[in-house]
């Protein structure tokens, strides 16, 4: 195994992997569950940054192994949330919280396995947009390298716990203790929407998007689940997909969110979002307001704008128009092998493309 370094997303890579999921997918989930530890150090945590992962965490304690895990934690500050430490509690990990920000900044992750220890380097926390929507670069150091550096995952993991910092251990059977303080509730109605959020998703339309919304009413065609495909790396554009799937196989996570769809006026509170963790790894977004409407074909843009923690915008921007063109440029990430793109730009820059400003909140239509 070589030493891999990514730009990501979608910037530069020397290797086979492409961001931080990929390198971590690399060195957690596709390896032998039950076989050593596997590490988390980062500064801030979050729920979707762990959605990937929580299944490859519950088989590798269930077979045997250990996960072990520190996050920042601050009551000032939103920091790691109550619904990461949760779902890691639950498969079995071991969380630690240390008490503000400044102790802890470290981004690192990687594996001590029988086969040698595996490092991961990056500037991304473990959250939805450290995984997939700020530019970060990451560092994948395999046993060899690490070997020589003379780097064990043991020695360090004894070191930082020898430090005279304040250590908290959450239980979910004493949920009053005073560890849960210093985390915050992703749920929480009202929660601030980041600048850095206030973001627009851009997909390029294909025809498994729109079959259905180009079907006449009440016709065959238009039978089905009407969605739209969305980017491999939307992590840290939605809210916490603490929704697992009741049926099937195929493990799959979900969130509701408002969409406001401009262009036909009408509001769906409990849209869904669902990210497929065992299947293709890709991300969909129910828009069945827009079956048999004619409002979108292939070619033209889906935007998505996120105005609010769960207040989104969609808009159709139709080939061959200006505003088109103008976006265009800015879906610079493939999906797939048929031409589909994505790519995400601000807010401002979108509005002011299109020429209008953000709608206020969305009521109910």
């Amino acid at each position: 195994m070589t030493i891999d370094f990514a730009f990501h997303p979608s910037v530069y890579a020397t290797g086979e992997p492409k961001g931080l999921v990929h390198m971590l997918e690399r060195v957690w989930v596709q390896q032998t569950p039950g076989d050593g530890t596997l590490y988390i150090v980062s500064g801030f945590g979050n729920y979707n940054g762990a959605v990937r992962f929580l299944d490859t965490f519950a088989r590798h304690v269930k077979a045997g192994g250990q996960v072990v895990s520190f996050f920042a934690g601050s009551t000032a500050q939103n920091l790691t949330s109550k619904q990461l430490v949760e779902s890691m509690l639950r498969v079995g990990a071991s969380v630690n919280i240390v008490h503000r920000k400044r102790l802890l900044h470290a981004k690192c992750y990687g594996a001590s396995r029988s086969t040698g220890a595996s490092l991961v380097v990056s500037s991304g926390n473990f959250t939805g947009p450290g995984m997939g929507l700020n530019v970060e670069s990451s560092v994948l150091l395999p046993e060899q390298p690490l070997r020589e550096a003379g780097f064990s995952w043991e020695t360090a993991i004894q070191q930082i716990r020898a430090q005279p910092w304040d250590f908290f251990q959450p239980t979910l059977d004493e949920p009053a203790a005073p560890a849960w303080s210093l985390l915050y509730d992703e749920c929480e109605r009202g929660l601030r929407l980041e600048k850095s959020d206030e973001s627009t998703l851009l997909v390029l339309l294909g025809h498994s998007d729109t079959a259905r919304i180009q079907a006449p009413p009440g016709t065959k065609a238009g039978k089905g689940t009407q969605y739209f495909w969305l980017g491999k790396d939307s992590f840290g554009f939605f809210p916490p997909l603490t929704i697992p799937n009741e049926r099937g196989n195929k493990r799959t996570f979900s969130c509701l969110i408002s969409l406001h769809y401009v262009d036909l006026g009408v509001v769906d509170r409990k849209a869904r979002v669902t990210f497929e963790a065992e299947n293709n790894l890709d991300f969909r977004l129910g828009t069945a307001r827009l079956r048999s409407t004619q409002k979108a074909k292939p070619g033209d843009i889906a935007a998505l704008s996120r105005i609010g923690d769960r207040e989104y915008e969609l808009r159709i921007v139709q080939e061959g128009t200006p505003h088109h063109r103008l976006l265009s440029p800015h879906m610079v990430n493939l999906v797939g092998h048929r031409g589909k793109r994505y790519g995400l730009i601000d807010n401002a820059v979108f509005f002011e493309i299109i020429g209008r400003q953000a709608s206020p909140p969305p009521e109910t239509g």
